[in-house]
Formats: structure tokens, sequence, C-alpha cells
């Protein structure tokens, strides 16, 4: 008793220091101005934000306690812990206004209790066409928007209750032909208390430096009064620093057939078991916009068919999510299918498809 108490004393410790961290962030941030403020568009790299996964988005987001899978290196890198042997994620989001959210990932165990995986995320506008106060209609020329993340996640067990996960990431954002890099990092621990299959987990997200857009039309030689014969000089467009969207998630998974509802899980003669329930909770914190609270559930049947819900508290726009999965498990191979579908108050339907396999 005295040990589990010290350990969850250090876990306190740092989770305050997380929340101290993040809030001392945000309050640099709001520190710029007066009066009545809010913190939305404070913040660029918004497709950061974006989750993956169709299991997740299905819960509305309500993840990081339960996030088992690849798509842990988004809701809480210490999930990758949870899995055993290679795995493959791909993901698609099929945003609105004809936008585009890809996610793929592949892991490898680097030992028994280590894992490293690599991730990319994508996202793009499609063709936007060229307006002007002139011509609304559009000039004839056409834009679009292009996004990236590259990254690394290191994830490992320090005892077999606590893991911690930490991703670095090289992202750049692309608009028109001008561009902003740089590099962003995410951390991540998660915790099995033990008690009645009750799981915690934590997360901060996108720590970086601000990036600043450079490219062509930044700089141009021009005639500094025209009609006037004067030699052209070098001029160039100071772009403003946009900083990234910096975001502190705590979460709870329970497994509510493992001492909630009943001593341990259902299962039949060959052990497969046939009725899980979990239930889940996140609140997030953000340096743009206001708080948010996300609780989600999930039931699968012989773990071969699953069937999740959520709410997202807090949203202008996200409320109600749900979704499907289907999982095929034979010798050493695992796959899985799954879709989710989020509604949104004024912009229409977000679905998302995700395909895994993980194989020793």
């Amino acid at each position: 008793m005295d040990r589990m108490f010290g350990t969850m004393t250090r876990i306190a410790t740092v989770v305050v220091v997380l929340v101290a961290m993040v809030s001392g962030a945000q309050g640099q941030i709001q520190s710029v101005t007066a009066g009545d403020f809010t913190k939305v568009g404070l913040s660029g790299g918004q497709f950061l934000k974006i989750g993956v996964g169709a299991r997740g988005t299905a819960m509305a987001g309500a993840y990081s306690g339960v996030a088992n899978d690849l798509t842990s290196i988004f809701w809480n890198p210490a999930g990758l812990t949870q899995v055993d042997g290679f795995g493959v994620d791909f993901s698609h989001t099929f945003w609105f206004a004809g936008m585009q959210h890809s996610f793929a990932a592949f892991m490898i165990p680097v030992s028994e209790n280590y894992r490293l995986a690599a991730s990319f995320v994508g996202f793009s506008s499609g063709d936007i066409n060229v307006t002007t106060t002139d011509q609304p209609d559009g000039t004839g020329g056409i834009y679009n928007v292009s996004d990236i993340a590259v990254g690394i996640t290191l994830a490992g067990n320090l005892t077999e209750r606590f893991s911690f996960g930490a991703t670095a990431r090289f992202v750049n954002h692309g608009f028109s032909n001008m561009a902003a890099s740089g590099f962003t990092f995410d951390v991540g621990t998660r915790y099995e208390t033990g008690f009645n299959g009750v799981v915690l987990g934590f997360s901060i997200n996108n720590l970086g430096t601000a990036q600043t857009f450079d490219g062509p039309e930044v700089t141009s030689t021009n005639n500094p009064v025209p009609g006037l014969n004067a030699s052209p000089i070098d001029m160039q467009i100071q772009t403003s620093n946009f900083d990234m969207p910096l975001s502190f998630r705590a979460g709870i998974g329970v497994d509510m057939f493992n001492g909630f509802v009943g001593d341990r899980p259902i299962t039949d003669e060959d052990g497969t078991v046939v009725h899980q329930w979990i239930m889940a909770g996140d609140f997030e914190t953000f340096a743009d916009v206001p708080e948010q609270f996300a609780i989600g559930t999930e039931y699968t049947f012989r773990e071969f068919v699953s069937f999740r819900a959520g709410y997202r508290f807090g949203s202008d726009q996200f409320g109600l999510s749900g979704g499907v999965g289907l999982k095929y498990m034979a010798g050493g191979f695992d796959g899985s299918i799954d879709y989710s579908i989020s509604p949104t108050t004024e912009l229409g339907l977000v679905n998302r498809l995700s395909v895994s396999i993980a194989f020793e």
C-alpha cells in the first residue's frame, strides 16, 4: 500500500507540473492583450489537432487512457507499449469542404519493454481559386494548402504499470508557394492503477518553437516611387511568427467487466472474451481554444465486432460521434478495420476509415 501511495504521489506531482507548464504557456499568450479576449486564432498548425484513427474519434476523442494501438502516437504515445510485435496503421479522414487528412504509422519492438515507431500526417485542401477584391469570382489561378508532419516515437515500460512515450516531429506548412517548418514534441504517460481495470493517461502535445512563412513572394525588386525614374530596390515583406497549438490532455479508461460490473472479463470455453465494455473520459486544455471534455464508450462482442459512441463538450462544432469496428485474429496476426462518423454543427459530416495490422 505504501509503495502504491508513493507511486501515485509521484504521478500526481508530474501532473501538477505539466498543468503548470501548459497554464504558464497560456498565460504568456493571453498577456498580449487586455479586455474581452479569446484565444482563438493565436496558433497555427491546426491540422496537428485533428484526431486520427476511427476508434478514438468514434469515442469523441476520449481515448488517451484507452489508446493501445498505433494511433496512440496522436492521443498518448505511451499507449504504444500495449502493441505487441510489428504494427502498421493507416487512417484517412474525409474532412469538410473537400479537405483530406491522412495518418500512417509503422512500429517495431526494440526490446521486450520498448517500442519504436515512425508516423506521417498529411493534410490537403485541394485546389482553391485565387480571388481578389477586384475579381471576387476568381482570377483564373489556383493555389492549395498542403501540410505534413513526420515523426519518430519511442515508448517504454518503466514498471509493470507505468509507461512513457515521446514523439519528435518535423512539421512543414505549405501555403501557395510559401512554406514554414519546424519541430514539435509530444510527451505522454500511462498508468495502470490496478484498481478495477482503471487506466490513467496524460500527455502534452505540440511543444515547439514559433514558425514563420517564407518563400519567393516575400522578396521582390520594385521601383520605390511608381512613375519616377528611380533605381529599383529590393523589398521584403515581414511575415509574423505563429505558435504551434500546444495542449494538455488527461484521460481515464475503465474496463467495466474487470471490477465494476463483474470480477473478471466474461469468456467462453476457448478463452475468447465474449463481452468487453470500456468507458472513458478525457479533459483537454488548449493554448488557442477553450477547454473541452469528452466521454466515450466501446462495447465489443467476442473480440470481433465493436460498437462505439461518444460526446464532446466545449467544442463549437463537434458533439456526438459514433462508429463500428471489425477485428480478425489468427495465430500471430491481428487485423482490424474501423469506421467513425462525427456530425458537425454547421459544416456537415466528418467520416473516418482506419485499417491496422499487427503481427509478431
